[in-house]
């Protein structure tokens, strides 16, 4: 497989599983689907830029130590 199947399909994986577990962070979401938490920051930006995804600001969630 190339880096662009590659990438298509960790973005597939993602919005999957974003679907599922809309809350999850990004340490969530490498630890299910087994990917690092470097290649979830790079996919998430990547869905993020391309409109398919809005994140939400860290400033407001609670639980942040």
């Amino acid at each position: 497989m190339n880096n662009k199947e590659t990438d298509n399909n960790d973005f597939l994986q993602i919005l999957r599983f974003l679907d599922k577990v809309p809350e999850s962070s990004q340490r969530n979401i490498a630890k299910n689907l087994g990917l690092s938490l470097g290649k979830i920051n790079y996919t998430l930006k990547a869905l993020s830029q391309k409109g398919y995804i809005k994140l939400n600001n860290f400033k407001i969630n609670k639980k942040k130590k």
